[in-house]
């Protein structure tokens, strides 16, 4: 009998706990989540690091997986960005990778496509104020909603409309000219250069 008990109290606690599907830089990233009653899967993670210093790790979540940064922008499910911050960072700065980003990955055509919608996501990353070490960042987009910024788990203005900001920001990471390479292949979960 308590045998029997404590296998049944330890398959629920199994049931309930987290499903951590990869373990990167110490910290633990979960292989599954809902979004919009959706269920995603953990794509890849990685790190943008620069002269030393550790800025933030980023989980990408798609609907399915995907290994080329095509595959991703094809993607037109619910998706996640998920940035963990090792230093802090002000918004400015932030705001100012996400422009260079964009001018550096989107064709003139879809930063005219843009130009009406991403202003409401720079706005709702403006109401943060200032990004600390240990800030956890989603970046959610559901379709017909927009994409959400939420910053350990209280969200930011209303979603920002349409698929534009969420391709955007998908860009800024995985286009051609990315932020930075390795943290590239590691949200696409490729071999790190």
């Amino acid at each position: 009998m308590k045998l029997t008990r404590r296998a049944l109290l330890l398959g629920a606690a199994a049931i309930a706990a987290p499903s951590w599907g990869k373990r990167y830089e110490d910290h633990d990233f979960e292989d599954q989540i809902l979004l919009g009653g959706s269920p995603l899967v953990l794509n890849g993670v990685g790190l943008f690091g620069k002269y030393g210093f550790k800025g933030y790790l980023t989980a990408l979540y798609l609907s399915r997986k995907a290994d080329t940064a095509e595959a991703v922008f094809a993607n037109t499910g619910p998706k996640r960005i998920q940035m963990r911050m090792l230093m802090g960072v002000s918004v400015e700065e932030f705001i100012k990778a996400i422009h260079k980003g964009v001018g550096r990955n989107c064709t003139p055509e879809e930063q005219q496509l843009m130009a009406d919608k991403l202003p409401a996501l720079i706005k709702n990353i403006q109401m943060v104020g200032k990004l600390r070490k240990g800030d956890l960042i989603n970046l959610d987009h559901v379709p017909q909603q927009g994409t959400q910024l939420t910053v350990n788990g209280k969200a930011f203005g209303t979603p920002a409309p349409g698929n534009e900001p969420m391709l955007a920001l998908l860009k800024v990471f995985l286009g051609v000219k990315p932020t930075n390479e390795r943290l590239k292949a590691g949200m696409l979960d490729q071999p790190i250069p």
